[in-house]
Protein backbone atom coordinates (compact mmCIF):
# COMPACT_ATOMS: atom_id res chain seq x y z
CA UNK A 1 0.00 0.00 0.00
CA UNK A 2 1.20 3.50 -0.90
CA UNK A 3 0.28 6.90 0.51
CA UNK A 4 -1.60 7.76 -2.69
CA UNK A 5 -3.86 4.73 -2.07
CA UNK A 6 -5.14 6.19 1.22
CA UNK A 7 -4.98 9.94 0.57
CA UNK A 8 -8.73 10.28 0.11
CA UNK A 9 -9.43 8.56 3.44
CA UNK A 10 -6.87 10.73 5.24
CA UNK A 11 -8.46 13.92 3.87
CA UNK A 12 -12.08 12.95 4.57
CA UNK A 13 -14.04 15.29 6.85
CA UNK A 14 -14.31 14.27 10.49
CA UNK A 15 -17.74 13.58 12.04
CA UNK A 16 -19.11 16.91 13.31
CA UNK A 17 -18.92 15.85 16.96
CA UNK A 18 -15.11 15.49 16.58
CA UNK A 19 -14.78 19.15 15.55
CA UNK A 20 -14.27 21.63 18.38
CA UNK A 21 -14.43 25.42 18.31
CA UNK A 22 -12.19 27.98 19.97
CA UNK A 23 -12.10 31.77 19.79
CA UNK A 24 -9.43 33.34 17.60
CA UNK A 25 -10.51 36.90 18.39
CA UNK A 26 -12.96 38.37 20.88
CA UNK A 27 -14.53 41.78 20.20
CA UNK A 28 -13.47 44.75 22.35
CA UNK A 29 -16.83 44.75 24.14
CA UNK A 30 -16.43 40.96 24.66
CA UNK A 31 -19.86 40.13 23.21
CA UNK A 32 -18.76 38.52 19.90
CA UNK A 33 -16.04 36.06 18.96
CA UNK A 34 -14.48 34.84 15.73
CA UNK A 35 -14.45 31.06 16.12
CA UNK A 36 -11.95 28.60 14.66
CA UNK A 37 -12.69 24.92 14.09
CA UNK A 38 -10.17 22.28 15.16
CA UNK A 39 -9.79 18.59 15.90
CA UNK A 40 -7.74 17.32 18.80
CA UNK A 41 -4.70 15.06 18.61
CA UNK A 42 -6.72 11.98 19.57
CA UNK A 43 -8.97 12.42 16.53
CA UNK A 44 -5.85 12.61 14.35
CA UNK A 45 -4.45 9.45 15.97
CA UNK A 46 -7.78 7.66 15.47
CA UNK A 47 -7.75 8.64 11.78
CA UNK A 48 -4.18 7.37 11.39
CA UNK A 49 -5.06 4.11 13.16
CA UNK A 50 -8.10 3.63 10.92
CA UNK A 51 -6.27 4.35 7.65
CA UNK A 52 -2.75 2.98 8.25
CA UNK A 53 -2.88 1.12 11.59
CA UNK A 54 0.62 -0.35 11.51
CA UNK A 55 2.23 2.08 9.09
CA UNK A 56 2.56 5.40 10.91
CA UNK A 57 4.95 6.78 13.50
CA UNK A 58 5.37 10.11 15.26
CA UNK A 59 8.55 11.38 16.88
CA UNK A 60 9.41 14.66 18.59
CA UNK A 61 12.56 16.51 19.55
CA UNK A 62 12.35 19.20 22.21
CA UNK A 63 13.74 22.53 21.01
CA UNK A 64 15.70 24.06 23.91
CA UNK A 65 15.94 27.76 24.74
CA UNK A 66 12.47 28.82 23.57
CA UNK A 67 10.09 31.11 25.46
CA UNK A 68 7.25 28.56 25.30
CA UNK A 69 7.51 24.75 25.25
CA UNK A 70 8.37 23.92 21.63
CA UNK A 71 9.03 20.66 19.80
CA UNK A 72 9.85 19.56 16.27
CA UNK A 73 7.55 16.74 15.20
CA UNK A 74 8.08 14.10 12.51
CA UNK A 75 5.05 12.16 11.24
CA UNK A 76 5.70 9.22 8.92
CA UNK A 77 2.82 7.53 7.09
CA UNK A 78 3.56 4.60 4.78
CA UNK A 79 7.20 5.66 4.53
CA UNK A 80 6.51 9.34 3.74
CA UNK A 81 7.62 11.87 6.40
CA UNK A 82 6.42 15.41 7.09
CA UNK A 83 7.87 17.71 9.78
CA UNK A 84 6.55 20.75 11.62
CA UNK A 85 6.95 22.70 14.84
CA UNK A 86 4.54 22.50 17.78
CA UNK A 87 4.30 25.22 20.40
CA UNK A 88 2.30 25.53 23.62
CA UNK A 89 1.20 28.83 25.10
CA UNK A 90 -1.03 29.99 27.92
CA UNK A 91 -1.81 28.58 31.33
CA UNK A 92 -1.59 24.95 30.19
CA UNK A 93 1.70 25.26 28.28
CA UNK A 94 3.60 21.97 28.41
CA UNK A 95 5.72 19.70 26.25
CA UNK A 96 2.64 17.45 25.97
CA UNK A 97 0.57 20.34 24.54
CA UNK A 98 3.41 21.25 22.15
CA UNK A 99 3.61 17.61 21.03
CA UNK A 100 -0.13 17.53 20.29
CA UNK A 101 0.23 20.78 18.32
CA UNK A 102 3.12 19.33 16.31
CA UNK A 103 1.18 16.15 15.51
CA UNK A 104 -1.80 18.13 14.24
CA UNK A 105 0.44 20.44 12.17
CA UNK A 106 2.25 17.48 10.61
CA UNK A 107 -1.07 15.72 9.92
CA UNK A 108 -2.40 18.78 8.07
CA UNK A 109 0.53 18.39 5.66
CA UNK A 110 -0.93 14.96 4.78
CA UNK A 111 -4.39 16.54 4.34
CA UNK A 112 -5.84 15.44 7.69
CA UNK A 113 -8.19 18.21 8.82
CA UNK A 114 -6.89 20.65 6.22
CA UNK A 115 -10.42 21.41 5.03
CA UNK A 116 -11.05 23.16 8.38
CA UNK A 117 -8.81 26.01 7.18
CA UNK A 118 -11.25 26.58 4.30
CA UNK A 119 -14.29 27.15 6.51
CA UNK A 120 -15.94 30.57 6.24
CA UNK A 121 -15.25 32.96 9.12
CA UNK A 122 -17.91 32.64 11.78
CA UNK A 123 -18.58 35.41 14.28
CA UNK A 124 -20.90 34.31 17.09
CA UNK A 125 -22.30 35.80 20.29
CA UNK A 126 -19.85 35.31 23.17
CA UNK A 127 -20.64 34.64 26.83
CA UNK A 128 -17.63 36.14 28.57
CA UNK A 129 -18.65 34.82 32.00
CA UNK A 130 -18.58 31.22 30.70
CA UNK A 131 -15.67 31.85 28.29
CA UNK A 132 -17.72 30.15 25.58
CA UNK A 133 -19.93 30.97 22.60
CA UNK A 134 -23.66 31.21 23.33
CA UNK A 135 -24.30 28.83 20.40
CA UNK A 136 -21.94 26.40 18.72
CA UNK A 137 -21.12 27.30 15.11
CA UNK A 138 -22.42 24.95 12.42
CA UNK A 139 -20.26 23.21 9.85
CA UNK A 140 -21.32 23.78 6.24
CA UNK A 141 -22.66 20.76 4.38
CA UNK A 142 -19.45 20.28 2.36
CA UNK A 143 -17.40 20.03 5.60
CA UNK A 144 -19.35 17.01 6.87
CA UNK A 145 -18.83 13.34 6.06
CA UNK A 146 -21.21 11.88 3.48
CA UNK A 147 -23.21 10.03 6.16
CA UNK A 148 -23.99 13.31 7.93
CA UNK A 149 -25.30 15.02 4.81
CA UNK A 150 -28.63 13.21 4.97
CA UNK A 151 -31.41 13.27 7.59
CA UNK A 152 -30.47 11.27 10.67
CA UNK A 153 -26.91 10.76 9.44
CA UNK A 154 -25.19 12.72 12.21
CA UNK A 155 -27.03 10.71 14.86
CA UNK A 156 -26.09 7.46 13.18
CA UNK A 157 -22.41 8.36 12.93
CA UNK A 158 -22.31 9.38 16.57
CA UNK A 159 -24.10 6.19 17.67
CA UNK A 160 -21.67 4.01 15.71
CA UNK A 161 -18.67 5.86 17.16
CA UNK A 162 -20.02 5.36 20.66
CA UNK A 163 -20.72 1.68 20.03
CA UNK A 164 -17.12 1.15 18.97
CA UNK A 165 -16.17 1.60 22.60
CA UNK A 166 -19.33 0.85 24.56
CA UNK A 167 -21.31 -2.09 23.15
CA UNK A 168 -23.42 -3.33 26.08
CA UNK A 169 -22.98 -6.91 27.30
CA UNK A 170 -26.69 -7.35 27.98
CA UNK A 171 -28.45 -8.98 25.00
CA UNK A 172 -31.70 -7.06 25.57
CA UNK A 173 -29.76 -3.77 25.50
CA UNK A 174 -27.99 -4.88 22.31
CA UNK A 175 -31.41 -5.51 20.72
CA UNK A 176 -32.56 -2.04 21.80
CA UNK A 177 -29.42 -0.47 20.26
CA UNK A 178 -29.99 -2.47 17.07
CA UNK A 179 -33.60 -1.24 16.89
CA UNK A 180 -32.46 2.39 17.15
CA UNK A 181 -29.73 1.91 14.55
CA UNK A 182 -32.25 0.36 12.12
CA UNK A 183 -34.56 3.33 12.66
CA UNK A 184 -31.70 5.76 12.02
CA UNK A 185 -30.69 3.89 8.88
CA UNK A 186 -34.31 3.86 7.67
CA UNK A 187 -34.49 7.64 8.05
CA UNK A 188 -31.38 8.01 5.89
CA UNK A 189 -32.32 5.51 3.24
CA UNK A 190 -36.02 4.66 3.34
CA UNK A 191 -36.88 1.18 2.09
CA UNK A 192 -38.61 0.86 -1.23
CA UNK A 193 -41.64 -0.76 0.38
CA UNK A 194 -40.06 -4.21 0.69
CA UNK A 195 -39.95 -5.97 4.03
CA UNK A 196 -36.56 -6.78 5.44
Amino acid sequence: MKLSDVQRRLRAPFPAHFVGWKPQTISKDRTRALMLAYVDARAVQDRLDAVAPDDWTFQVDVIPGTTHPTVKGRLTILGVTREDIGEAEGDLASIKAATSDALKRCAVQFGIGRYLYDLPKQWVDWDDARHAPTTTPELPEWARPDMERSPGGAHLVQAIEQLRYELPDDVDLQREVYKHLRAALASIQPSSGQAA
